[in-house]
């Protein structure tokens, strides 16, 4: 993520976003699901990009959820299990 970057919502474009850090299991393991059904994202550690950190706060009440994930569709997963992540990524393909 590149400083004064503002998308908050994935609409409009065609990449999945996923804000992680990366020390968190739920992050690791989203991205194996992520990458076991060879679904193109990228990823932004919200340790080293401080704006994206407040993204995350803003998309879940002042948490820093992660994984927040951004999808094209403007919807947003926060900490989603593997089948609450599956059954979203069937919808998108």
């Amino acid at each position: 993520m590149t400083s004064g970057m503002n998308r908050e919502q994935g609409a409009g474009t065609d990449t999945i976003t996923m804000y992680t850090t990366k020390w968190c299991p739920d992050c690791w393991r989203a991205k194996r699901v992520l990458k076991s059904m060879k679904v193109p994202f990228q990823e932004i550690d919200i340790s080293h990009h401080p704006d994206a950190a407040g993204i995350v706060e803003r998309l879940n009440n002042g948490h820093r959820s992660v994984p927040t994930i951004l999808f094209p569709d403007g919807s947003v997963l926060s900490e989603p299990g593997n089948r609450e992540l599956l059954e979203k990524l069937q919808t998108l393909m």
